[in-house]
């Protein structure tokens, strides 16, 4: 997500003014099993999930044959320590919004369950796009 800091926050304050942000509140142990699953093929940037993208041989990209790897940022231990520290910077940055009143919080392990509420959020203040045939 962005701002990730503080210094962030207040570097997109004096570009543009925001009026709507959006927190997904993901366990950390959902969010850990998740990044750790990840690997990539280094040639192309195709990101393959263990859980629910896998490619379809294990360890190997599905379109060229190449190995995958795990970037380093991704292994369990990194993770971790990762995350603690996004929490710690971002902790500000969510007080920030929250006392503009422009946050929106929505909680969950699963995409395909948040999706809809953080959608319906998006809809009520983004006008549809309609199509050349609607116009």
């Amino acid at each position: 997500g962005f701002p990730r800091t503080l210094g962030q926050a207040k570097a997109l304050d004096r570009i543009c003014e925001l009026d709507l942000v959006i927190s997904l509140n993901i366990p950390f142990e959902t969010l850990k099993d998740r990044l750790s699953a990840r690997w990539v093929h280094p040639g192309s940037g195709r990101v393959y999930n263990m859980d629910f993208n896998p490619p379809h041989v294990q360890g190997v990209d599905d379109l060229t044959g190449e190995p995958l790897v795990q970037r380093e940022d991704d292994r369990p231990e990194a993770v971790a320590a990762r995350l603690r520290k996004y929490k710690d910077a971002a902790k500000p940055v969510i007080e920030l919004y929250k006392s503009r009143g422009i946050l929106h919080s929505f909680s969950g392990t699963e995409t395909n369950k948040i999706w809809p509420y953080v959608y319906t959020l998006l809809s009520s203040k983004i006008p549809p796009v309609l199509s050349d045939e609607e116009n």
